[in-house]
């Protein structure tokens, strides 16, 4: 049993997610970018992402990392991908449409933090301040990314285009469904620990 559901382009969409389900985005256009803020359900812990990157040594997410919060507690583990890069470095396309969804559950712009751009990829431009460049040709319609969470969640994406990309947004679907049988084996110890955090949290 799954719940499916297709996110327009320049839209957000928010759900409320359960432990132990995976949620699937597929892009339906070339170019898509997915722009997600979690939150946990009980509004304490958030997505960290510069203490998620930094606990496991990457620059990007990636397949079999495992977000984390403020608290340093597992908020959902990247258990599949058909890229081996999505952006967490430029930031929400769309941060007034975000504020406006994030006020339905009674948070607000103070709520804001940072996001994953999934679906998109970032360079060093060649510039003499090497900025952050947009990488073209990254995704393409069909390309997919599956989270399992670790906790009970609000999920909020939006589906404008990357902020640095000048591109037309594309839809994105979205696939909620039970997940089965345990999750995958953390790619570093200090992400086993967040996930064991949350466990014993959940007793």
């Amino acid at each position: 049993m799954s719940y499916q559901h297709v996110i327009p382009a320049d839209a957000v969409w928010s759900f409320p997610v359960r432990a132990d389900r995976l949620v699937r985005l597929t892009a339906l256009g070339d170019a898509a970018n997915a722009s997600m803020l979690i939150v946990a359900a009980d509004r304490v812990d958030r997505l960290n992402v510069p203490d998620t990157l930094k606990a496991q040594m990457s620059a990007c997410v990636r397949p079999g990392l495992v977000l984390m919060s403020d608290r340093g507690f597992a908020l959902a583990t990247v258990v599949e991908s058909s890229l081996e890069w999505h952006d967490c470095l430029a930031g929400i396309g769309d941060r007034d449409g975000v504020v406006v969804e994030l006020t339905k559950y009674g948070l607000g712009e103070v709520d804001l933090h940072g996001s994953i751009n999934f679906f998109s990829k970032v360079g060093i431009a060649d510039d003499s301040r090497a900025s952050m460049a947009y990488v073209p040709g990254h995704a393409v319609a069909g390309d997919s990314v599956v989270l399992r969470t670790a906790a009970d969640l609000l999920i909020f994406v939006s589906t404008a285009a990357h902020p640095l990309s000048g591109l037309p947004a594309a839809d994105v679907s979205v696939e909620v469904s039970v997940a089965d049988g345990p999750g995958p084996e953390p790619l570093r110890d200090e992400a086993g620990r967040a996930l064991e955090m949350t466990r014993r949290a959940a007793l």
